[in-house]
């Protein structure tokens, strides 16, 4: 799809993941978060000729230390992670039940990547021709740097640039949902390329189907993407396909976590070394089947 190689830029909050066992009397610890875990996928399944890197904040403890070692490891890179003196990464847990859906606690209110962005600074961006981020990353930010963000998403549009947005909504990052709703919108009037999960929107936009929320969707002006529905496949956004793949449904679900992340990195993967859009939904489909198979956020090699 593009002559030279890309840097992409996978922009949020990196954390601690504890994931417990089944009589909850212990945890395996891990490090993800939704865009890193975005980050890992893609360049797991991009051409090595391009660059994946992390953009965040995190402290300068120990973990901190062990978290730089595991996102260089997994070939992303870490050279524009800033590293804060004062604060720590955030911690969340996951417990899974016998269907493998997920529930999490959080504690991240004071986490370093809260600081990301901060003053206005964007040249952790510079240079990069895809910038993918969440609404997770928008909640994390103060109200003063999303507006400075935006308006830096649309000069760099400007440039030749792509934005890629997935509006991963988390209530209790956000002051009120009224909040939620401008921001994420705001940001869905900005995307060049949409990943979406329908039961996010639902949630967060009141939407009553899933007709109802691709038509929302397509109205903001997205320029294309992929609408998530789980096991029944995604639909294409502002795009026409010819026929839908055959989505074939995972061979086991141990734990969903890092479903729809994955899902992104394979679908950017994809779509940035020029498959078709429906080859693209495939391939984010396939890697989400596999990982839901395993326990925590990022999955074995396959």
């Amino acid at each position: 799809m593009f002559d030279q190689p890309l840097k992409i830029a996978c922009v949020g909050e990196a954390m601690i993941e504890m994931s417990l066992t089944d009589d909850a009397d212990s945890a395996a610890i891990g490090f993800a978060g939704d865009t890193l875990n975005t980050a890992i996928y893609l360049r797991r399944q991009l051409d090595p000729a391009h660059e994946v890197a992390f953009v965040s904040v995190v402290g300068q403890d120990q973990l901190s230390e062990r978290m730089l070692r595991f996102i260089a490891d997994q070939g992303v890179a870490t050279s524009v992670i800033r590293r804060d003196e004062a604060r720590l990464p955030g911690i969340y847990a996951i417990a899974t039940d016998d269907k493998g859906e997920r529930s999490f606690s959080y504690w991240r209110d004071q986490s370093a990547a809260r600081l990301l962005f901060q003053g206005g600074d964007f040249s952790a961006l510079d240079g990069f021709d895809v910038v993918y981020l969440s609404a997770i990353t928008l909640a994390i930010l103060a109200q003063d740097v999303r507006d400075a963000l935006f308006d830096w998403v649309e000069a760099f549009r400007a440039k030749g640039g792509l934005f890629a947005f997935d509006s991963n909504y988390r209530p209790r990052l956000w002051p009120d949902v009224k909040t939620a709703q401008d921001n994420v919108a705001r940001a869905w009037r900005l995307a060049d390329i949409g990943l979406p999960s329908v039961d996010d929107e639902a949630q967060l936009f009141g939407d009553g189907s899933e007709e109802a929320t691709k038509a929302r969707l397509e109205d903001y002006g997205i320029v294309m993407g992929a609408l998530k529905r789980g096991a029944s496949g995604p639909l294409p956004i502002n795009a026409e396909v010819d026929r839908l793949p055959d989505f074939q449904p995972a061979h086991s679900v141990v734990d969903t976590t890092a479903a729809g992340d994955s899902f992104n990195g394979g679908f950017l993967a994809a779509h940035l070394s020029g498959a078709s859009l429906a080859d693209a939904m495939l391939a984010g489909h396939d890697l989400a089947a596999y990982v839901v198979g395993f326990r925590g956020a990022i999955a074995p090699k396959s």
